[in-house]
């Protein structure tokens, strides 16, 4: 088995994945975020046979390195997922299902104006309490100056998790499996901060719904217009839906070669996981224009991609007031 079919695209997984299908047995779900050289990863994955041990990481070569090593060790309970840890607990996590979460030494992103991109915030901890059973331990390791208030200051003040330590973290934990980025820090000098929490049985609000996963989008409009008037009067457009926290750009517009077709690639920026994706508008034998989704790059039908549809028919009608809608599955 080759090491790219041992790892999972995050993206595709079900809302929400059912886990003991997928590992092929029930077992309490433990999670690492950002597994970086998969050490400790490995050894937790060897140390509790007994779980189904989940590992997310954004890094291809981080990936492809846990892949080569699970290969290695056999370990069957290890899955490997690629994809954003905010985006796979808000779509396929179903509350109260997560054991342990491991997050050992996350990016602590330095610079000012990439503060937002740091994964521990009051929200994301919110999610968390959201995701873990009661019970479940959270541990959370982190060697950085910076970032280390903003955790300290995030587990202190959350209602949902209580410290199995007598204070908020410490800075020597001789019981933890080191990875060599830990045992680097610490030659280097650097000063670690660990946290062992617990999730209580404090009712966190259900703020993070699994989303609904919609119809494929299209609509059919009857228009003056041909695919060239299309191609050669767009302009790069922007809708918002400032309720709903969605903002589409509408931003350049491609020929498919050989095919009565354009291509509109459009950017969706919407939490927990933004969607680049092209829409297709697509001339039928009865002369009307199909609006519809692409399959490039897998795209997931959201009520994002339903906003885009919406806003690109919307586009269409204001280069012509003649253009009628014959049909749509779209929630307008």
């Amino acid at each position: 088995m080759s090491t790219t079919e041992t790892i999972l695209d995050g993206r595709l997984l079900g809302w929400p994945q059912d886990w003991d299908n997928l590992f092929g047995r029930s077992a309490p779900l433990v999670l690492e975020i950002g597994f970086g050289r998969g050490d400790f990863l490995i050894h937790l994955a060897q140390t509790h046979a007994d779980a189904n041990v989940i590992g997310i990481e954004v890094s291809q070569p981080s990936l492809r390195k846990a892949a080569r090593k699970r290969r290695t060790q056999g370990l069957s309970n290890l899955i490997l997922l690629y994809g954003s840890a905010p985006h796979i607990l808000t779509y396929s996590v179903a509350p109260g299902v997560l054991g342990d979460v491991h997050i050992n030494f996350p990016d602590p992103w330095p610079k000012e104006g990439h503060h937002s991109r740091r994964l521990i915030n009051p929200g994301f901890i919110d999610l968390l309490a959201t995701r873990m059973r009661s019970g479940a331990r959270l541990f959370i390791a982190t060697d950085h100056p910076d970032y280390q208030p903003v955790v300290t200051n995030c587990l202190a003040a959350t209602p949902f998790f209580d410290s199995l330590l007598p204070t908020i973290y410490v800075t020597d934990d001789e019981t933890r499996y080191r990875t060599k980025y830990e045992m680097k820090a610490l030659a280097e000098g650097r000063t670690c901060q660990y946290y062992k929490f617990v999730r209580n049985a404090l009712l966190a609000p259900d703020l993070f719904p699994i989303p609904e996963e919609m119809p494929m989008p299209h609509a059919v409009i009857r228009t003056p217009l041909t695919l060239a008037d299309i191609a050669d009067r767009f302009e790069p457009t922007v809708c918002s839906d400032e309720d709903a926290e969605i903002h589409v750009r509408l931003m350049r517009v491609y020929y498919a070669v050989g095919e009565p077709v354009l291509l509109v690639e459009t950017h969706i920026n919407q939490k927990p996981q933004p969607q680049r994706v092209a829409l297709k508008i697509h001339l039928r034998q009865s002369g009307e224009l199909m609006l519809s989704l692409h399959e490039i790059g897998f795209p997931r039908p959201t009520s994002g991609v339903q906003a885009a549809v919406a806003c690109l028919l919307r586009y269409l009608q204001s280069l012509s007031s003649e253009t009628v809608v014959v049909q749509h599955n779209l929630r307008l």
